[in-house]
């Protein structure tokens, strides 16, 4: 069973119907003990980083995380697992991952501007092998953000793009997984991304027993 957090700026309706699609039970919540009750729980997230913070549901999501049951956040769901962000001057996140999450500038290093937000389909690049990355190869996946994390220099980093910059697509440590892109947007990689994390939901849930 899924849990899908409802905390007024997630994209509900795209990752519920992309579950429907997986055959996987899922429910809607912001109840306390109803999210803490799932196998694995989705994070979804668009619009304001501060916004965010000020209405999630922060301790249980917390609470959920030391459980070691899996935990993904999706495009500002992803940076909200995060320690802190540029956004609306600097705020801190959940601190669930190591890093900072900053604006695209604008301008390239040689002083060339570019189109902020990004928008649209960039190729991933695998950086560490991980239990989502069964059965794929490395494709292209739906973007629209203007906000980033380059989380290189840490041991987070599962994979990456670029877009003037080099952006974390895909991060995680034990339990704690994110993604920058839209999974439900992203055609076959990206479903197929979502039913790699069912499925270690479902292990992580026989593990259990």
């Amino acid at each position: 069973m899924i849990g899908i957090v409802d905390y007024g700026m997630g994209n509900l309706f795209s990752v519920s119907k992309a579950l429907e699609r997986l055959s996987a039970e899922y429910f809607i919540s912001a109840t306390e003990n109803k999210l803490l009750q799932a196998d694995g729980l989705i994070l979804p997230g668009v619009g304001s980083f501060r916004d965010a913070m000020e209405r999630l549901p922060m301790d249980t999501i917390k609470e959920f995380a030391a459980s070691g049951k899996p935990l993904l956040g999706i495009c500002l769901g992803m940076q909200l697992l995060f320690e802190k962000s540029e956004e609306n001057g600097l705020t801190e996140g959940l601190g669930l991952l190591p890093g900072i999450v900053h604006r695209f500038p604008g301008k390239s290093r040689n002083g060339k501007p570019y189109k902020v937000p990004h928008m649209g389909w960039n190729r991933l690049e695998f950086v560490e092998e991980s239990p989502l990355f069964k059965n794929l190869s490395e494709d292209y996946v739906y973007f629209v953000h203007s906000y980033y994390v380059n989380a290189d220099n840490s041991d987070v980093l599962l994979a990456k793009t670029d877009y003037h910059e080099q952006v974390s697509a895909i991060v995680g440590r034990d339990n704690i997984l994110g993604m920058q892109f839209h999974p439900e947007k992203s055609s076959r990689l990206g479903m197929t991304l979502l039913d790699n994390f069912l499925k270690l939901v479902e292990e992580r849930k026989e593990v259990r027993r």
